[in-house]
């Protein structure tokens, strides 16, 4: 038997390329037929005791670097893989498309270390792979690191210079919020071209199946101090009068806030643990809002509606290791993602769903956005849009914008049904002196009751602090304000607009 798999690895491994024209249409036009047809998975072939792997033996299964497709033309990019098994146990297939034509990269057990597993992966066949990892030398040209890793659903996450993972993006998100059960669109295949010499660029194709839409992806990857993913999507939903969509979301971000200075821990030693601090909108009317995320004792669903909006994000503003004082898991140092449409992508919303989490282990908030209108089943949905990876260097408002948000009171008690909110704004075109004044309101179930704008001399900052009162403790109250400057003209805004959601305790 063993011989017998040695001989069909062997057959594998000499499969020529095949001469044929694989592009975003071609691809597209597999996934318009996929539409017309009754939803069917991709079959899983992996071994139960893969299955069964426990989570340190999972981890014990490596890629051997010296593996790496390319890594023998010493071409600047690599390609590693990922093993099925545990968590994940749905194959995905790969292929590279070069010049010469179209080839799989299939399964081959030579490509890995078991460990301490007492395993017979050549027994197996081939059973495909969980995913696939791209490098790069982003940080020094001895060195190729991890830059984008595609992995499990449509899930992919990327790097940029100097950053560790921690938001992750996905191609789809199908009915997060709205009562019923979540889908999970796949990425079921993958079509990766072989870069040039010298490339600074790859460029990634990808087919998405799920039980109500089908899709084509092509990603366009350049990395660099902020890492810039190009995103180009055709999307066909299945005809399902029984189970229609109720929520599309485009470009969706997903990222963890367990806590931070607008809610702290009482006894955790670190002042902030999250990948995300804050939500931050260019609506297409031409205001900047920001906010702050939350771990809501229940899940909390709000969004913005707007149309043609210039951009949005998942965004780690704080950047200082003071501010979570993690040595290990480096906080400071995760990336922002900023979501530019390309094009004109109409009304809708954008939709930030919050979700109570225990720990940091797991994700608790996605954001996106929700054409106003869906395409009839079996007609393309065109959009596409760019996702920039940012650190220090992120995606600001054009005038000041919130540097923090913190609830609570010093001295001075709270009146009943009463909370305080002190909101710092930074940036280079606020005063050194002078007058601002704040212009905040509240939605029926709040009272502002009092509302002060000074600056703090030891940081050069403005800050808000705004009291509001609640009229029916159960139901929450909606805050929005901004900061204003005397002109001639008039009140002039010269910040974001830090908008809260005060949800009942």
């Amino acid at each position: 038997m063993q011989c017998l798999n040695r001989s069909l690895a062997a057959l594998v491994l000499a499969i020529p390329l095949v001469a044929m024209s694989t592009d975003f249409d071609s691809v597209g036009e597999r996934a318009r037929a996929l539409a017309t047809q009754p939803y069917s998975p991709v079959p899983s072939r992996t071994p139960e005791v893969l299955r069964k792997l426990t989570y340190d033996q999972m981890r014990d299964i490596r890629f051997k670097p010296e593996q790496a497709a390319w890594r023998a033309e010493q071409l600047p990019f690599e390609l590693m893989f990922f093993h099925l098994g545990k968590y994940q146990t749905e194959p995905v297939r790969l292929h590279e498309i070069s010049p010469e034509g179209e080839r799989p990269f299939t399964f081959n057990p030579k490509d890995f270390s078991y460990g301490a597993n007492t395993l017979q992966p050549t027994t197996w066949g081939d059973i495909g792979h969980a995913g696939f990892r791209i490098h790069y030398p982003l940080n020094n040209p001895a060195y190729k690191d991890e830059l984008v890793v595609f992995q499990g659903a449509s899930y992919f996450r990327a790097l940029s210079a100097g950053l560790h993972y921690g938001l992750s993006a996905r191609g789809l998100a199908v009915d997060t919020a709205g009562g019923g059960p979540e889908e999970f669109p796949r990425f079921t295949d993958f079509w990766i071209e072989r870069p040039k010499a010298g490339a600074t660029a790859m460029t990634v194709l990808a087919l998405l199946d799920s039980p109500r839409v089908s899709g084509v992806y092509r990603f366009e990857i350049e990395p660099g101090t902020t890492t810039r993913m190009t995103v180009k999507a055709r999307l066909y939903l299945r005809d399902t009068p029984s189970n229609p969509i109720r929520t599309l979301g485009i470009a969706p971000l997903t990222s963890m806030f367990s806590f931070g200075e607008n809610q702290p821990s009482r006894t955790d030693f670190r002042p902030e643990v999250h990948d995300s601090d804050g939500l931050m909108l260019a609506s297409g009317e031409g205001e900047w809002l920001w906010r702050p995320l939350q771990n809501p004792r229940s899940p909390l669903v709000t969004s913005f509606t707007t149309r043609a909006p210039k951009g949005f994000g998942l965004m780690q503003r704080d950047r200082s290791f003071a501010s979570y004082e993690d040595t290990e898991a480096s906080y400071e140092r995760r990336p922002s993602a900023w979501v530019t449409p390309l094009g004109d992508w109409g009304p809708g919303r954008v939709e930030l769903v919050q979700l109570p989490t225990p720990d940091e282990t797991h994700d608790n908030i996605v954001a996106y956005w929700v054409p106003a209108t869906l395409p009839a089943p079996g007609q393309p949905l065109d959009i596409a849009w760019r996702v920039d990876w940012q650190g220090d260097a992120q995606q600001r408002p054009p005038q000041a914008w919130v540097a923090q948000t913190r609830v609570g009171h010093s001295f001075a008690p709270l009146a009943k049904n009463e909370q305080q909110y002190i909101v710092d704004f930074t940036g280079p075109v606020l005063p050194i002196s002078g007058e601002l004044k704040a212009v905040a309101s509240a939605n029926s179930n709040g009272r502002i009751t009092e509302s002060n704008v000074y600056r703090v001399d030891s940081t050069g900052a403005w800050r808000m602090a705004l009291r509001v009162q609640t009229l029916n403790p159960a139901q929450p109250v909606e805050l929005r304000a901004f900061l204003t400057a005397p002109s001639s003209t008039g009140p002039q805004t010269v910040s974001e607009t830090w908008t809260y959601i005060q949800v009942a305790p």
